[in-house]
């Protein structure tokens, strides 16, 4: 994977789009942060961002680096995990004075975030010196955010450069690096669901991004046994995964080619689990388990031995007491998000029916849940550590409901329509 072609963009794809990436500098090496002198040239006042621990990785460096451009330094310290919410953005808000040129983030995923959030609110620049290969967001035009209690994604620019030092990545907390592998290898799961809306819904679908998301995920595939060493060059290879999928997802304007059942899964346990103050794996590591359990999903719909036998039928009345059971105090946002879409109220089993044959080709092209486990026990990760800290009841739930947090569909709905 080659991210100085992928930044040059492709025009006159054959899904009729062209494909943009206004990222001007990637740098993943060795000293990596050495650079920040000579690539804020132009820059006088600049804010940097960080909590606690990430600071501690690399702060200091990036400060010293950045010399007399360093305007101000906002240090999110939190006794838990820092949330992405309305408290965390108005602190930053609350730090971009009129003279701020540049916001520097120095973290991986919340704080990645928040700073492509803020930035993007006050029309500012904004690099990345990333501090774990945890997740695929670097390089992508959405911060993932939890406002009103709910986890949404809003458009925002692309980072004007990411700053990975392969030194600082080889040393993050070993359940970063597998997060970030994970992430990657969940992708499986959602080019599924991509061709399965495609089909059943028509929706836009690009065969040059598919691909090249494939094309990173094969080559993680292969890097497990040199992760678990925190090989460089495994680091080095995984990271350049990452940012590459990213890119992918501001070709197409959203994360489509990265995100379906699997995230859909993992920011149920999130939400779930801040509303109920109970614990969540890091997402990338919820992603890569909940890949398992979408696969699962597949190989059930694939048993269905008459399709003519399943006809429409929703109980609303059913519905609501369940999304209230499990959401609680949000109940009402999810509520009102599927309220909006109207969803609940289209006949897709008519679909099902007309197009089964070719819907089950696409169900059986997905890796089967056996091997998405296999993947999952190479990066030393168990199951039963999954299954433990949410429980049958939980998982259930979210095989049924975990899709109305978001508004795209997956086999989440598929799996509702047919075998709820």
């Amino acid at each position: 994977m080659n991210i100085t072609e992928l930044l040059r963009g492709k025009t006159n794809c054959l899904c009729g789009k062209d494909h943009v990436c206004p990222i001007k500098h990637v740098i993943i090496k060795e000293n990596a942060i050495d650079e920040l002198a000579h690539i804020t040239a132009g820059y006088n006042n600049i804010l940097v961002v960080a909590d606690s621990n990430t600071f501690g990785v690399c702060g200091e460096k990036v400060t010293v680096a950045l010399g007399d451009k360093l305007a101000d330094t906002l240090i999110y310290n939190r006794s838990g995990v820092l949330v992405p919410n309305e408290e965390a953005i108005s602190e930053l808000d609350a730090r971009v004075a009129g003279n701020i040129d540049l916001i520097i983030g120095v973290g991986s995923g919340v704080i990645n975030d928040l700073c492509k959030h803020v930035s993007h609110k006050h029309r500012l620049p904004y690099y990345i010196v990333a501090t774990a290969p945890s997740m695929d967001g670097y390089a992508s035009k959405g911060a993932a955010l939890i406002l009103d209690g709910m986890k949404v994604t809003l458009n925002a620019n692309v980072p004007r450069a990411i700053i990975a030092d392969v030194d600082v990545l080889a040393n993050a907390p070993f359940e970063m690096i597998q997060a970030g592998y994970g992430d990657i290898i969940g992708k499986y799961s959602c080019l599924n669901d991509w061709k399965l809306s495609h089909l059943v819904n028509g929706e836009y679908l690009c065969e040059y991004v598919m691909d090249l998301t494939y094309e990173a995920v094969a080559d993680t595939v292969s890097l497990a046994d040199g992760l678990n060493r925190r090989d460089s060059k495994s680091i080095e290879a995984l990271m350049v995964a990452l940012v590459a999928v990213g890119i992918l997802m501001a070709y197409v304007g959203n994360s489509r080619p990265a995100s379906g059942s699997e995230h859909h899964l993992s920011h149920y346990f999130e939400i779930v689990g801040i509303v109920r103050g109970e614990e969540y794996f890091p997402h990338g590591i919820d992603v890569c388990y909940s890949a398992i359990e979408t696969a699962k999903l597949r190989e059930r719909l694939l048993e269905i031995e008459d399709i003519n036998a399943f006809s429409t039928h929703f109980d609303r009345e059913k519905y609501e007491q369940n999304i209230r059971r499990i959401y609680g105090s949000v109940a009402d946002e999810v509520l009102a998000l599927q309220d909006r879409l109207g969803w609940y109220d289209v006949d897709r089993v008519a679909v099902y029916r007309q197009k089964w044959s070719d819907i089950r080709a696409i169900l059986a092209d997905c890796p089967s849940s056996a091997y998405m486990l296999e993947l999952t026990q190479k990066i030393g990760m168990s199951y039963d550590d999954f299954t433990a800290l949410y429980g049958e009841k939980k998982i259930s739930d979210a095989h049924l409901y975990a899709k109305d947090l978001k508004d795209r569909y997956s086999v989440l709905w598929m799996y509702f329509d047919l075998l709820k």
